[in-house]
């Protein structure tokens, strides 16, 4: 009996670190800082990023010793804005985007505007401009240079243009509960179209009109997809990359995923990061705020 009282007290000494650890990630300083993918032709990109959707270049850094360029890009500074990171590894000019990966998203006031501009400038567009089914928001598709998918979806004026990733997701509950209790994301909206069998989740850290969020999409009967050697990553930001961690783990042991690199400084940068994979397999990385801006700067 006193054995089991000691048990009882010893799980329930457990259980309030872990409740407390679960709160964190809500009252962390948390916003999506980058996506990071690999691209066949750095400059190609460049041009086709700035001149068809009028992003800027941010910065660009050339690593020899390692054989790979980044460039980060987006509509406004890494301070405050959502950017996209490319890498480029040297000799590599094509890659498989997969199954699992589905689009970026980019707001504009005028979609048939940017869509003519895009078609003028040699950009391939795979959905004319026009209203969504069974909705009146006017979406237009086009791919860039490595075949990567931009939805440009018609929107009043926005902090944030670049507004969406789209990841294809198993288990569409499973995710929602990965994302709001592993990163502290908010569930924003869900969408089911049985006629078209699909469903879909928005999560994120505020509005949608306010700042970037991730579009998870559920496809009947689809547990799995391929997710090639293209997309990367997204980072996103925290005031402390050990509780972050912490909580990860924990959430991962309900729900499945795996920590791909301990918590600690990058060798080098002294950038403090951690990384992980969600239970469909796509990777976090939770970079610290502080580490962040001194490396921009």
């Amino acid at each position: 009996m006193a054995l089991d009282l000691h048990l009882d007290m010893a799980e329930s000494a457990l259980a309030v670190p872990s409740a407390e650890l679960l709160e964190w990630p809500k009252k962390d300083k948390r916003r999506l800082l980058h996506v990071v993918y690999r691209v066949g032709d750095l400059d190609r990109t460049i041009k086709f990023y700035t001149e068809c959707f009028g992003m800027k270049l941010l910065r660009k850094r050339d690593i020899p010793e390692e054989k790979y360029s980044n460039a980060f890009l987006g509509f406004g500074p890494e301070e405050s804005n959502f950017v996209v990171e490319l890498t480029y590894n040297y000799g590599v000019t094509s890659y498989d985007i997969g199954t699992g990966f589905g689009h970026f998203a980019i707001v504009s006031p005028d979609v048939y505007k940017l869509v003519e501009d895009i078609r003028a400038k040699g950009g391939n567009v795979t959905r004319e401009p026009g209203p969504v089914k069974g909705g009146n928001s006017i979406i237009a598709f086009v791919k860039d240079p490595d075949g990567y998918t931009f939805e440009l979806i018609q929107r009043g004026p926005t902090p944030e243009p670049l507004c969406q990733v789209m990841l294809r997701v198993g288990d569409l509950d499973r995710s929602i509960k990965f994302y709001e209790k592993a990163l502290g994301m908010r569930l924003l909206r869900t969408v089911d179209r049985p006629e078209y069998k699909y469903k879909l989740a928005m999560v994120g850290y505020a509005d949608e009109d306010e700042t970037t969020v991730l579009e998870l999409t559920y496809n009947y009967g689809v547990s799995e997809y391929t997710k090639g050697n293209a997309y990367a990553q997204v980072a996103i930001g925290t005031d402390d990359v050990y509780k972050s961690a912490d909580v990860v783990k924990l959430v991962i042991e309900e729900l499945g995923g795996k920590i791909t690199r301990q918590p600690g400084p990058i060798p080098g940068i002294n950038t403090k990061i951690t990384s992980f994979l969600d239970p469909d397999g796509w990777k976090t990385v939770l970079v610290d705020n502080e580490d962040f801006l001194k490396e921009l700067q």
